[in-house]
């Protein structure tokens, strides 16, 4: 049995002292997945990768960690937290007060018109709220993946499946997203 899964058990049993264990011996792997993760997003994103892992932590219970059934359990909601996060924030820098969605444009390129990213996130939210009931452990692949920076092989043992099905899944979740984007937004940016 891993560290890490005698610390989530000792949480689960309601060791108070396991919860203060659990982020130094996970805060590096997920930091790493969150430096990935932000290297995707738009320029005007102001989060850091470390404010991510926090603000994550915190929304997982902080230091009084729920109980966790195992690292796929753990790593599956942090990649949720990851991804409200950021869909929060998308949405936060749509809205009125700042701007309600108009785009920042550079003086010296005014005639390039860049697509947001926010935009992007947010359809891809949608519509993967739209997927998770048609197929929820493929949901699960998807935000390791686009919001948690895993790559396929890691993403695939979080979720206690070979490599091969994770590369089948992530091929289906692509298209069948790209299928939901494009019908409900029009053609797809990407």
């Amino acid at each position: 049995m891993s560290e890490l899964t005698k610390i989530l058990h000792a949480t689960a049993q309601g060791d108070s002292t396991a919860a203060r264990k659990l982020l130094p011996l996970i805060y590096d792997e997920l930091r790493q997945l969150a430096a990935r993760k932000m290297t995707q997003e738009s320029y005007t994103q102001t989060l850091q990768p470390t404010a991510l892992v926090h603000e994550a932590w915190l929304r997982l219970g902080g230091d009084e960690q729920p109980s966790w059934e195992n690292r796929t359990h753990f790593f599956c909601a942090a990649a949720e937290a990851m991804r409200r996060i950021l869909i929060d924030r998308a949405r936060s820098k749509q809205a009125r007060r700042h701007g309600g969605g108009q785009q920042r444009l550079d003086v010296d390129e005014v005639e390039i018109a860049a697509p947001m990213q926010e935009d992007e996130l947010l359809a891809v939210n949608e519509a993967l709220e739209r997927f998770s009931q048609h197929a929820p452990q493929k949901a699960e692949l998807v935000k390791l993946r686009y919001f948690a920076g895993f790559g396929l092989k890691e993403a695939g043992q979080v979720l206690g499946i070979s490599e091969p099905t994770a590369v089948r899944w992530w091929t289906y979740s692509k298209t069948w997203l790209y299928q939901a984007i494009k019908e409900a937004h029009g053609p797809a940016k990407r």
